[in-house]
């Protein structure tokens, strides 16, 4: 408790800046996440406090940030699209399917996960915060304008008739459930379709022309419209405030520019009186937790999204951890990754149950609490404690913020997260790749395929096909550099090694030896199969060497079978020298010892082998003019 007051002043300073500097960014994430500016501000004030509290990263900052902003989006979008476009019917599914990317993430803590994100590659992290970045900026480019497609008639009048038809099919539905309907008597039918109104049918054509319209591609197929209905008063708010978010920094950075454009451009709409779109209203008092998602939980309403989850706990966890690094540059300590994961799942936990969105460690945040003095983990708490005083002392004060200027300080956190330095050594990596006539770099090749698939069709996926392609692409290299330096590719190019110079001439033509340096696994299986066609018509023994060759996985042991099997086909001895422990209990697993190599034909060292050639080979192509492949030097 002593440690945890150390620094009290310092803190104090740290926690309330950092607070200031998450306003309006947890405001901002809220609505564009599509549960509202509330949602965003109970994500960043419990995942703050408790992130802090139980985490391993003494001056993080926790709360929403951009990438789980995105990834939520997602999910919210696709749940409420089940639940007929309410998002109150949707909110509790939405709030389980969060809770339990909390839950994974302290699951990942406990079980050691921490250690192994930073293995994570780098152009799968960086395809993925372009794309975040990009979805950012086009997806808020609509409210910046002013423009809101479920309001524009002109876009929500075509989705009328397939309102109707979505409306009966659920009438349908309804009945089947209830064992009415027949096929004799559609009377039922017919009273519950009378009681549709002109209202209902509209507001389903509003859903259903909102979710045409939503993500990239849907804000694309608008922009055209968007673009002919511009709201200029909106526009206006948005550009200011982007203005003043990049103007007010080249003054001072003491003071954050996001905060400065939100009370700076809010206020003058306020003072005079525009006509402009405010946020969604805040609620007043202490948040509540929504007991509904244990009440109303259904394993069948959310096993679509257990791997959405995951995604969610695993970014989140990334998201974290790639901040704790910075802050141990900037602060000369180490945290404790396993530690940090168990806080950030309770953090985002808690704030699941409060109907807050997720959130993760934020940078800029926490760069900021360490630079206004921040030193332990009472920084982040009091961050949490400020944002909640904000909350109940001025919720009615933030639900006047004009929509266009959260756009706009979006629009801007899009820019930012964007990895420029990815981005600028595009045409510097080198090509190591052919595709046809075309030569790239599979690094690029991995962070274009994240960027693109991320960006037009699905996050999470997107995550995944980048991993899987990295890991494709780094096992063919480690393959091809283990293959050359295992010596496995061509018996042509054998040397002798030292001990084998005084191999007795008259068996060069009767014995062929073969060197294996360096582990056999999948990379090197192709090559090294084609040993027993390159054995020489006069070889009726062969002798592997397998001093250096430390490992073999399931792949080298098969290859290994497959090449003995040919061998004794062919009528040729195999001899296996200085077998290491790994390789022989693999070969034993599957009987390749001593089924295909009799315990006799294995030897500790060369020289035993060699008396033993002597002893059991018959010299029948003795000349001393023809040298032997394996043995030349």
């Amino acid at each position: 408790m002593n440690n945890l007051f150390s620094n009290l002043k310092g803190d104090l300073f740290g926690g309330i800046t950092a607070g200031i500097v998450a306003l309006p960014l947890a405001l901002a994430f809220g609505v564009s996440s599509g549960l509202g500016p509330s949602a965003g501000l109970y994500g960043a004030i419990f995942i703050s406090f408790f992130a802090a509290l139980f985490g391993g990263t003494n001056t993080q900052i926790s709360g929403p940030t951009a990438p789980m902003t995105a990834v939520s989006m997602v999910v919210i979008a696709s749940i409420i699209a089940v639940y007929d476009g309410s998002v109150e019917k949707a909110l509790p599914a939405i709030l389980t399917v969060f809770l339990l990317a909390g839950l994974m993430q302290i699951g990942l803590g406990v079980l050691g996960i921490g250690k192994y994100i930073r293995y994570i590659p780098y152009p799968v992290v960086s395809g993925f915060m372009t794309a975040i970045g990009v979805i950012i900026i086009i997806t808020q480019i609509l409210p910046a304008l002013g423009y809101y497609p479920k309001e524009d008639i002109s876009w929500v009048n075509p989705f009328k008739p397939q309102a109707e038809e979505l409306i009966l099919e659920n009438i349908l539905r309804e009945e089947a459930g209830e064992g009415i309907l027949v096929l004799e008597d559609f009377q039922e039918t017919i009273r519950r379709s009378g009681e549709i109104t002109e209202a209902t049918i509209q507001e389903e054509a509003r859903t259903l022309a909102a979710k045409e319209a939503s993500g990239v591609i849907g804000a694309l197929k608008v922009l055209p419209k968007a673009l002919k209905n511009i709201s200029w008063l909106e526009l206006i708010l948005a550009l200011s405030t982007i203005l003043i978010i990049y103007g007010f920094k080249r003054i001072t950075s003491a003071i954050p520019s996001t905060l400065v454009a939100l009370l700076v451009v809010s206020g003058v709409a306020y003072a005079f009186g525009m006509d402009y779109r405010p946020i969604e209203k805040i609620p007043e008092g202490f948040p509540m937790p929504n007991m509904e998602i244990f009440t109303s939980f259904s394993l069948g309403s959310i096993s679509p999204f257990i791997f959405t989850a995951l995604t969610l706990a695993l970014l989140g966890a990334i998201d974290s951890l790639l901040t704790s690094v910075v802050a141990d540059n900037m602060t000369k300590t180490k945290h404790k990754p396993n530690k940090e994961l168990v806080g950030q799942g309770i953090g985002n936990s808690v704030a699941a149950v409060f109907g807050g969105i997720p959130g993760a460690g934020a940078t800029i945040r926490t760069v900021v609490n360490i630079n206004s003095g921040g030193k332990t983990r009472l920084s982040g708490m009091i961050a949490g404690v400020l944002l909640l005083f904000i909350l109940l002392a001025m919720g009615p004060v933030a639900s006047q913020i004009p929509a266009a200027v959260l756009a706009g300080i979006l629009i801007t956190v899009g820019i930012s997260v964007m990895d420029y330095k990815g981005l600028r050594a595009i045409p510097s990596l080198p090509k190591d790749i052919k595709l046809g006539p075309l030569k790239l770099s599979s690094e690029v090749m991995v962070m274009l395929v994240v960027l693109v698939l991320s960006t037009f069709w699905n996050l999470v996926y997107a995550v995944g096909i980048g991993l899987v392609i990295a890991s494709l692409m780094f096992m063919k290299k480690m393959g091809d550099l283990t293959a050359q330096s295992s010596d496995v590719t061509s018996l042509l190019k054998e040397t002798a090694w030292a001990d084998e110079k005084s191999f007795p001439k008259r068996f060069q033509e009767e014995v062929f030896i073969k060197h294996i340096k360096g582990p056999l696994f999948f990379g090197a299986t192709s090559e090294f199969q084609v040993l027993a066609q390159q054995i020489p018509d006069t070889a009726k023994t062969v002798v592997i060497r397998l001093g250096r060759m430390q490992y073999m996985d399931q792949s080298g042991l098969y290859a290994m079978e497959d090449v003995l099997q040919e061998l004794r086909k062919n009528g040729v001895t195999t001899l296996l020298v200085d077998v290491l422990e790994q390789p022989q209990y693999m070969m034993e697993r599957i009987d390749i010892i001593p089924d295909l190599i009799p315990r006799e034909h294995i030897f500790d060292n060369f020289e035993d082998c060699v008396r033993w050639i002597k002893q059991n080979v018959p010299d029948l192509h003795s000349s001393p003019t023809v040298a032997q492949p394996g043995l030349s030097s």
